[in-house]
């Protein structure tokens, strides 16, 4: 075994020298196109960059010169409104991961990251509403390229076996910078802001944090993976619910995540969660966060749902989809045509204590969208919604059940409403809360059925 060990290393070592050999002189290309001419949607807004003019339109701010001012606010607006959505990536240096050595999760938490950021939209809604958009988003530094440094490289390697294809750290604005971005704010812009931040420090690297990577790893040790595993799409749905349902902060007890049960959603189900008893005096309806596990093919991602997905994706319900490509973990939030805009957690970036008063946010924001095409997407993903209500959820159920009769072509559509309760159909029904066992046996089987079906997603 210590030999292996041994040549593991030596391995690694050799790949890494010649790693920085080959990409030493290399300039990595970050900016993405877009066409003037077809909708882009964002999480349910849709944003139109159409002109006279006939081309593509860079996302980084240096192509629209020549655009009208009226063309050029609606691309700020959406630059703005990709911007705000917190964007979590690889980080180093954190605390040390429990029963582990580990103090990175670079090359195998992508798809907790992509997990998080789902999560952080749907509170994200449900505290600060879709129209909420970050004051200093456009503040923020990007540039088109960036040559390979030994430091570049450096991360690179930390992460090499998943993420060979990972791009440097965007720049970020300086401590004398970022003092320029105070501003006078009215009650109203200080609240939101208060809440910004909050919910990126549930989301921090440290053992403290609800839906910090701590707290995922500990719950997902109950299905049976370890700091270093790699987690499925599903795997995480359970996970993400485990951690809410934990959560202590008085703040989070007015939201709960519900995942639907081998592709059906049960609505008395869903809406028991939203109505159930929040003291011994008054029962309280809760926001729901809806997760769906699904496969949208067998080997490969079967085309003939990519109008399905960029329906879901067009939805003021939907908060995002977890997935990926194979052996990389993206969080879908928006399309162009038959591309997929989304955020990349592939980024290794450094630790910052969300503890500390005014921690700088400018890493927890993405400064530039990317597409893929559909075509490239892996099947396995999550897909989910946010309801604030029942009415709301009934309402959600109504039209998403529409979109799916209309875009199945086969006999049965990907997943399914269903009025009653699960044990209505001889399943098992949502398990009750127990100390020492975070998960049923039932859930057990269903999660390791998960792990060993799906594509690792890197």
């Amino acid at each position: 075994m210590d030999n292996i060990i041994t040549f593991k290393a030596e391995l690694l070592s050799v790949f890494c020298n010649n790693l920085f050999v080959i990409y030493e002189s290399w300039v990595l290309k970050t900016k993405t196109y877009f066409s003037r001419n077809s909708p882009v949607f964002l999480l349910g807004k849709c944003y139109h960059f159409k002109s006279d003019e006939s081309g593509e339109l860079s996302t980084d701010g240096s192509s629209f010169d020549n655009i009208n001012t009226e063309i050029s606010g609606n691309v700020d607006e959406f630059r703005k409104d990709f911007i705000s959505r917190i964007w979590l990536t690889y980080r180093e240096e954190f605390p040390q991961i429990k029963g582990s050595a580990l103090t990175t999760d670079c090359g195998w938490g992508c798809t907790l990251r992509t997990g998080q950021m789902l999560l952080a939209q749907g509170l994200m809604l449900h505290f600060l509403g879709r129209a909420w958009v970050w004051p200093d988003a456009l503040d923020i530094e990007n540039s088109d390229s960036e040559s390979w440094t030994a430091h570049t490289v450096k991360k690179l390697t930390a992460s090499f076996e998943a993420s060979l294809t990972a791009e440097r750290e965007p720049k970020i604005l300086s401590n004398h910078h970022r003092g320029t971005l105070r501003r006078n704010c009215g009650d109203n812009e200080m609240r939101n802001e208060v809440y910004h931040r909050k919910i990126i420090s549930w989301f921090g690297d440290s053992p403290l944090a609800a839906f910090g990577l701590h707290q995922l790893i500990e719950y997902g040790k109950k299905s049976g993976k370890i700091a270093g595993d790699w987690y499925g799409p599903a795997v995480v749905a359970h996970i993400l619910r485990k951690a809410v349902e934990e959560a202590r902060d008085p703040e989070l007890q007015g939201v709960t995540v519900y995942v639907a049960q081998d592709c059906t959603v049960y609505s008395s189900d869903v809406i028991d969660r939203q109505c159930s008893c929040t003291d011994s005096e008054k029962t309280d309806t809760k926001a729901v966060i809806i997760l769906v596990p699904v496969r949208l093919g067998g080997e490969r991602t079967n085309t003939d749902y990519l109008e399905f997905v960029k329906g879901i994706l067009s939805l003021e319900y939907c908060v995002g989809i977890i997935g990926g490509k194979p052996k990389q973990s993206y969080y879908f939030a928006g399309f162009q045509d038959d591309s997929l805009i989304y955020m990349d957690p592939h980024y290794c970036q450094s630790f910052v204590d969300v503890s500390i008063k005014d921690f700088p946010l400018e890493s927890f924001h993405c400064p530039s969208p990317k597409k893929m095409s559909f075509k490239k997407m892996d099947p396995s993903c999550t897909i989910g919604f946010y309801c604030r209500t029942v009415q709301d959820f009934e309402k959600a159920s109504e039209e998403i059940t529409k979109m799916l009769k209309s875009s199945s072509k086969e006999k049965y559509p990907l997943f399914t409403f269903v009025k009653g309760h699960s044990r209505d159909y001889d399943f098992a029904s949502s398990p009750l809360r127990e100390e020492n066992d975070l998960f049923s046996e039932d859930e057990k089987k269903r999660l390791k059925r998960f792990s060993t079906e799906e594509f690792v997603l890197l």
